[in-house]
């Protein structure tokens, strides 16, 4: 497609080596964006970022109609304060950007979890600002259960920890606890609750806070991942978690196989029930109750599920543990399609604004 035939352009942003040229498109992940978006006539730009060439990039994204970003929040100690300002500044300067950093802090941080606690897909989950708070909680709840205690953000496991409770002791720092970090290879560690808290310490950093919730016995059943185009469900993952769960006797944790993720359509009918709740209640429900309108839903977003406990009748329930914003992928190929039609409906929409 030549550019001149075209109705507009989309970014699509990724964290890189920006003194390389990008890869070809038959070799990078995001090809399926690339051709999806080709389809409606729209040019799907690479835009490769890192903090070195940022005001490179900026000077990119200014001229485009809008933006798709693929950036975790935190990786190899790189967070994404200085492009998510950058990304504030093109929007402000009418250029559509999925997602929205300020999306991203509504809805796509652990806080959510405490947020929306008292939804259909809420749990007793707890919010604590300070390392006193989170001594205090543990030291009220652990004796009805393990906790799962989760930094505000980050990825791949990182900063989310069971911790259940060994034995009573005063003063309350003394309590012995058992601690398994989420992280693929960690291993059991029986330590005083002073200090698992200090541990703790650097998430408290830069304004940030702990979630805590109860563990779900079911994990074991597997994790329900929910592929989401703003407010419409594309698409389903699952997969058999194996974080935070003790490995066989005898077995190294890093030796431990992580079973893949299985990718399936919106219509798998394993996942009807789920779906139809996602779109008729919780995610209506979640809309109003952090005033978030539908079109400035992220372009494509998941939310992980457990198994909470069955009913009486025999049926599942669902608890929210994590929604993930910021760098969605890989996903089902269904998702592709309703993804370049919503980034072109908005990009559209941003691009009448910008002309007028």
């Amino acid at each position: 497609m030549s550019s001149g035939a075209a109705i507009g352009r989309i970014g699509i942003l990724w964290r890189g080596d920006t003194t390389k040229p990008p890869p070809p498109r038959e070799e990078n992940r995001l090809r399926g964006v690339f051709d999806a978006l080709e389809a409606r006539q729209i040019v799907g730009e690479p835009v490769v970022y890192s903090d070195e060439a940022a005001d490179q990039v900026y000077k990119q994204l200014i001229d485009l109609d809008g933006v798709l970003v693929w950036v975790d929040p935190i990786v190899r100690g790189q967070d994404r304060s200085r492009l998510d300002a950058i990304l504030r500044d093109v929007v402000s300067q009418g250029v559509w950007v999925s997602a929205h950093p300020d999306i991203i802090m509504t809805m796509g941080t652990k806080e959510v979890l405490h947020r929306t606690r008292d939804l259909g897909w809420g749990t007793d989950t707890h919010l604590y600002h300070t390392p006193d708070e989170l001594t205090e909680g543990l030291f009220r709840l652990l004796p009805s259960g393990p906790r799962v205690v989760k930094q505000h953000r980050g990825n791949g496991g990182n900063g989310t920890w069971k911790v259940e409770l060994i034995r009573s002791a005063s003063p309350i720092n003394e309590i012995a606890v058992r601690v398994l970090h989420a992280l693929r290879g960690s291993v059991i560690e029986e330590m005083r609750l002073g200090d698992f808290v200090q541990r703790c310490q650097p998430y408290f950093d830069n304004s940030g806070c702990l979630i805590d919730q109860p563990f779900m016995e079911r994990l074991g059943d597997g994790m329900i991942r929910c592929y989401l185009v703003q407010d419409r469900v594309a698409g389903f993952g699952f997969q058999f978690v194996k974080a935070l769960l003790a490995p066989p006797p005898g077995v190294n944790p890093e030796d431990v196989e992580v079973p893949p993720r299985l990718y399936y359509g919106p219509q798998k009918p394993e996942f009807q029930v789920i779906k139809a709740i996602l779109e008729s209640e919780w995610i209506p429900q979640m809309q109003r109750l952090l005033d978030i309108d539908t079109e400035s839903l992220p372009a494509i977003w998941d939310a992980d599920f457990l198994y909470g406990l069955k009913t009486a009748t025999g049926e599942d329930t669902y608890v929210l543990c994590e929604v993930n914003v910021q760098s969605v992928y890989p996903f089902p190929e269904e998702a592709l399609e309703p993804l370049a039609q919503a980034a072109m409906e908005r990009m559209v929409v941003a691009k009448s604004i910008r002309q007028r």
